[in-house]
């Protein structure tokens, strides 16, 4: 499949970008960093310099590259988890504006399936309010909402230590994700059990 996979380079999708590229999949990989350009090609990724907040170049890119999939794995997220805080506003900035501006280019493109990316727990306040706006969305146009578990691992907050549930290792969080393209319309959690 032709997957357009918005957050490429970050914790999950540069984990995504390999495992995709490995099952045969031809993958346009954004991001919004012009540093990363260059390791997503040499994942085999077919690198997008776009920032999903700039909608008529999204919808360029996304129908540029005619994708039968896309996929959102967009945060903005500190490399510091006691920072978290700071960037509550941006982080719901991402789940609401930039999810609208994906949902219309992947229309626009007469794209076929569309996955997000959600967390299993309860953020409350204007946090919670940005999922459930996130996860409405992506469920209103027949897509897939990926709510997963808190991600330890490496490159993660938890790099070391188990944290409590809801969680699910990096890596068998992007398993499971590749695995779930043909899933029908829905809520799929990826925790441990």
């Amino acid at each position: 499949m032709r997957i357009f996979l918005a957050g490429a380079s970050g914790v999950i999708g540069v984990r995504l970008v390999r495992l995709l590229i490995d099952s045969g999949h031809e993958v346009a990989g954004m991001t919004r960093t012009p540093e990363k350009i260059e390791m997503l090609g040499a994942l085999g990724a077919d690198p997008i310099l776009c920032d999903v907040f700039d909608a008529h170049g999204l919808r360029d890119a996304v129908g540029s590259f005619r994708p039968q999939v896309v996929m959102h794995q967009l945060t903005d997220l500190p490399d510091d988890a006691e920072r978290i805080p700071e960037r509550e506003v941006a982080n719901a900035r991402i789940r609401r504006e930039g999810t609208r501006n994906l949902l219309a280019a992947a229309d626009a493109a007469g794209t076929l399936r569309f996955f997000a990316q959600s967390v299993a727990w309860d953020l409350g306040g204007d946090a919670g309010e940005a999922v459930a706006e996130l996860e409405r969305g992506v469920l209103e146009i027949g897509g897939v909402v990926l709510r997963y578990g808190q991600f330890y691992g490496p490159e993660t907050y938890h790099p070391d230590e188990v944290p409590p549930h809801p969680r699910v290792h990096i890596d068998e969080a992007a398993r499971r994700t590749v695995g779930a393209l043909d899933v029908p319309s829905g809520v799929l959690l990826l925790v441990e059990k």
